[in-house]
């Protein structure tokens, strides 16, 4: 397999091993793209994580979240900015998942 190098391209692969939902993030949960299901930080976990830094640019600093919830059966992806371009809000969410015992 040859590696991936854009953000892209690592969802697409993620798809095709079942992280098909889009997640957005709310103020103290994660919602499902489509629909009102909200996911809480001690109904989910993050399984992998891929890390992208723009060559020239901080702006295109990307991580992609590949995350699931085993209570309500889904497994998605969340996309946040690196470095500069990250959302505080999102950082605190994956902070309140990694101090989480699993």
């Amino acid at each position: 397999m040859e590696p991936m190098t854009t953000v892209s391209e690592v969802i697409d692969h993620l798809k095709k091993e079942g992280y098909t939902v889009d997640f957005n993030l709310k103020a103290n949960c994660l919602e499902c793209s489509g629909t009102s299901l909200q996911i809480h930080p001690e109904d989910f976990v993050i399984d992998k994580h891929y890390r992208f830094e723009g060559l020239s640019d901080p702006a295109d600093e990307a991580v992609v979240y590949a995350i699931s919830s085993p209570k309500h059966d889904l497994k998605g992806t969340l996309v946040n900015g690196y470095g500069p371009s990250s959302d505080p809000l999102t950082d605190k969410m994956i902070a309140a998942l990694r101090e989480r015992p699993l």
